[in-house]
């Protein structure tokens, strides 16, 4: 095992030696749950063969899609619809995204990682972000590639897992969404390197924020977020937390752990839409939704079906119910008559959000429910429908794609270090 520096360490041309297990926190009087590797594709086909046929369209087209947002050894922030030319166009460079565009494409074969990226495999993809991760100020890219290192490519990534321990070892608020993944960080890179003060700091900030009615706020603490929307969380604010503590319940028996992703998985489940719509904002002190829209792409074909089948996977509730309802919306959504897939232009398009300046209704619905939660000004619908498609679709988004639907086995992997569900790895 290599404890990397990607300042000073640039031969990786060989994997690390199988590592020493370290000392993990396990719970008091924990039994470790008896997880098992969950195909998801044919958990999914046994529930509805027609939408497991359409996300295995949907991962070909991903296949097709990430190539136009990556050159140079980067991925784009986004492809953008430019409608003179019909076509999409590249914009912007994000760490995060190629981070997680290598998580995904890691669970491909060479061949396929190789047309993907160009030349490139995931591995490349992933020791190269790892490296920009060390001088990024954002506590998330530093997360993700923690997490991304540990996982894809058996690296203990040992001055990004340093720089997350001091972190969150001050009181200094941090993001949900990045305490989740750090999270998950400390799981995977548990068999690499010590992990134990992370692991326990991450937990513990996110129990400590999770309110009665199951769900997280968007900052931790809470307050950081501003008077205003300290009651405010995101459905990213749910899925990520979902994800890790299921996994860390699967590593060592932590049944708060497991408490916490079912309380969360419940509540996000019992308000999902007619349509399966998963929602956008949510109010955290009694579980009601602050603002729908917009619907994003990404939560029903990747980021909800991700955090629900980790849940799944580690021993917990079974909600494929939810996510068969969330990918129908893909192809059946009452908001808009425009396909959200477009095969024409490989992209599967962002979200379906309201004709509204400046997210105004977001910002009236965090306000009025600020004083009553519930409470909402009559007419929003009318005056603000959410008839519009944004024609843009992000790197993640496949990214997360690819991980939720082929990573069976990583639950497992994380806790025993065995390798990934061979047959479910692969497209």
């Amino acid at each position: 095992m290599k404890n990397m520096s990607f300042r000073s360490e640039r031969d990786f041309g060989e994997r690390p030696e199988p590592p020493v297990r370290p000392f993990v926190v396990v719970a008091d009087n924990a039994t470790l749950p008896a997880t098992q590797p969950l195909d998801r594709l044919e958990a999914l086909r046994r529930m509805s063969p027609t939408l497991a046929r359409r996300v295995g369209e949907f991962l070909e087209l991903a296949k097709r899609g990430l190539p136009q947002m990556y050159a140079d050894g980067a991925f784009a922030h986004t492809v953008r619809l430019t409608p003179a030319r019909d076509a999409v166009a590249a914009e912007g460079d994000s760490l995060r995204y190629a981070v997680n565009v290598g998580l995904g494409v890691s669970l491909l074969d060479e061949t396929e990682q190789k047309q993907i990226l160009k030349g490139d495999t995931a591995q490349d993809v992933i020791v190269r972000t790892t490296g920009r991760a060390e001088y990024s100020n954002d506590p998330g890219a530093v997360a993700l590639a923690a997490w991304t290192s540990a996982e894809a490519s058996e690296i203990f990534a040992e001055a990004l897992f340093r720089r997350l321990t001091e972190l969150f070892l001050t009181d200094a608020p941090i993001n949900t969404v990045d305490t989740a993944w750090a999270l998950m960080a400390a799981v995977s890179g548990h068999r690499l390197g010590d992990t134990a003060q992370l692991l326990v700091a991450a937990r513990d900030r996110l129990l400590a924020a999770q309110s009665p009615s199951g769900l997280f706020p968007h900052t931790l603490p809470a307050t950081a977020n501003g008077r205003m929307r300290a009651h405010v969380g995101s459905f990213a604010d749910q899925v990520y937390p979902i994800e890790a503590l299921s996994r860390l319940y699967a590593l060592n028996g932590d049944k708060r752990a497991l408490q916490g992703a079912e309380a969360a998985a419940a509540r996000i489940c019992a308000l999902q839409g007619p349509a399966g719509q998963w929602w956008w904002h949510y109010d955290t002190r009694d579980g009601s939704v602050v603002e729908g829209y917009p619907v994003y792409s990404v939560h029903q074909h990747a980021m909800g079906p991700m955090a629900l089948l980790d849940l799944r996977e580690a021993g917990g509730t079974d909600h494929m119910a939810s996510v068969v309802k969330g990918l129908g919306w893909l192809d059946h959504h009452p908001e808009v008559r425009e396909p959200m897939v477009s095969e024409k232009h490989s992209v599967i398009w962002r979200k379906a959000a309201r004709r509204e300046p400046r997210k105004m209704v977001r910002a009236v619905s965090a306000l009025t429910t600020r004083f009553k939660p519930g409470l909402k000004l009559p007419g929003l619908d009318i005056l603000f429908p959410p008839a519009r498609i944004d024609h843009e679709c992000r790197p993640y988004e496949f990214g997360w794609m690819l991980y939720a639907w082929l990573g069976g086995g990583a639950v497992l992997a994380a806790r025993d270090g065995s390798p990934r569900d061979e047959e479910n790895g692969r497209a």
